[in-house]
């Protein structure tokens, strides 16, 4: 079993920064994969970014998050550091746990069989 945990949500003004952490444990392999996801209100949850735990091979959602936004990872903790943040990044972010094996598409949140709880950014 795996079990993660997020930290560093908040609230923040339109053009601020924050850092969300993914502590991760438990039974992990050396071919996961790590995303951050978020879900607004009435929309469906979709990725943000992604990291390969093997290889740190990373992927972002689109140009307009990859510009502001940055996955990394030390030891078993993968964090999302958000600059410029916008309104329309409010929403509850999720950090999750893929195995390499899993079918499916890497920012595809049904790939991804392990989550954690969330965490709330709100961007006024």
């Amino acid at each position: 079993h795996v079990q993660l945990v997020e930290s560093g949500g908040g609230s923040v003004q339109a053009g601020g920064s924050l850092r969300l952490s993914c502590k991760v444990s438990g039974e992990t392999e050396g071919d996961d994969y790590v995303g951050w996801f978020r879900q607004a209100a009435g929309k469906e949850r979709e990725g943000v970014a992604v990291i390969y735990v093997g290889g740190g091979w990373i992927v972002y959602s689109d140009d307009s998050v990859e510009g502001r936004f940055t996955i990394s990872r030390d030891k078993n903790t993968v964090y999302l550091q958000m600059n410029s943040l916008k309104p329309e990044d409010t929403a509850m972010y999720y950090c999750a746990l893929s195995r390499g094996s899993a079918s499916g598409s890497i920012l595809q949140a049904s790939r991804y069989r392990y989550w954690g709880q969330g965490t709330q950014v709100t961007v006024s």
